[in-house]
């Protein structure tokens, strides 16, 4: 919501800005925070999408909606961002001098841009630091099973960075004369842009195709599941993120032999117990009895 707000007001002073001075560095920037707009309402409607109840078509729930909509969100970015920066960069190159007009109304727009996009930044930044624990924060964004703050975190980034870009651009052209600088300042903001937009859709795709618990957390359902009373050891595990919050395990376990099947009834449902109350998301768990076989030892590995 900080982003969204902050990039609503930033792309009406921007356009407001391009109005003034007919700069394509300006003109730039404020399709980026149109773009940006656009994709933190993207991201709201795939939370709330996640939120719907399952149905027989899609049993374990529609948490996938978060991934989705956050590669969506890459793609407009790269598209609408990236592509046409640099497309209007290049186009005010061939078009040959262009005259810039009312440079203080740019750089004050973008000195209000840059205020408003590091309110964002920041308030990304105190959200995501619980998560991210004693990770970098490119460990975090890579390994961040939830969409949402890694594409805030990195679209603010590139916004900042962005809005120093066009300010160099604006300012050197108003300093030498020479509107090539506004041009140039425009296509490296859409090389930035394209940059930052690839980094997600690979991400997101990652996220879409499926990934498994970090390694932290399989380690402790391992853990979790070897403790239990009559449960021996785990023989074969698969877990899978079906939505930010929600995890998919399944694995075959080995037993103490001679146990009816009450008893081991009994020892699943514990073990299903304690993983829930060891895993901070919400839990869908399948274990099957199993015993080793020496014939297939890559069973018995995750």
């Amino acid at each position: 919501m900080a982003a969204l707000f902050a990039n609503l007001c930033i792309a009406i002073a921007k356009f407001v800005g391009y109005a003034f001075t007919s700069s394509s560095s300006m003109l730039a920037e404020a399709i980026h925070s149109v773009a940006d707009t656009s994709n933190q309402a993207l991201l709201l409607l795939g939370g709330r999408r996640a939120a719907l109840k399952a149905t027989p078509d899609h049993p374990f729930g529609h948490g996938r909606e978060r991934y989705f909509w956050s590669f969506i969100v890459a793609l407009v970015l790269f598209t609408l961002g990236g592509l046409f920066a640099i497309y209007e960069g290049w186009h005010k190159l061939s078009e040959g001098s262009h005259e810039i007009s009312n440079v203080q109304w740019a750089i004050g727009i973008l000195v209000l841009g840059i205020i408003l996009e590091g309110y964002s930044l920041r308030t990304a930044v105190k959200q995501s630091r619980p998560l991210k624990g004693q990770a970098t924060w490119w460990q975090f964004i890579r390994r961040s099973r939830s969409p949402e703050l890694p594409v805030v975190l990195l679209e603010d980034l590139g916004a900042l960075m962005g809005l120093v870009l066009a300010l160099l651009g604006i300012s050197i052209a108003a300093v030498t004369g020479d509107s090539r600088w506004d041009a140039y300042g425009t296509i490296a903001i859409g090389v930035l842009l394209v940059a930052i937009a690839t980094v997600l859709v690979f991400e997101m795709k990652s996220l879409l195709i499926g990934e498994s618990a970090v390694a932290p957390m399989r380690k402790t359902i391992v853990e979790v599941i070897t403790g239990t009373e009559n449960i021996d050891a785990v023989l074969h595990m698969r877990t899978q993120h079906i939505g930010p919050d929600e995890l998919l395990v399944a694995a075959k376990v080995q037993l103490t032999p001679g146990l009816d099947t009450a008893g081991v009834a009994t020892a699943i449902n514990r073990a299903e117990q304690r993983i829930r109350e060891a895993i901070p998301i919400e839990c869908i768990i399948y274990l099957e009895p199993d015993m080793f076989d020496p014939k297939h030892p890559s069973l018995a590995r995750d």
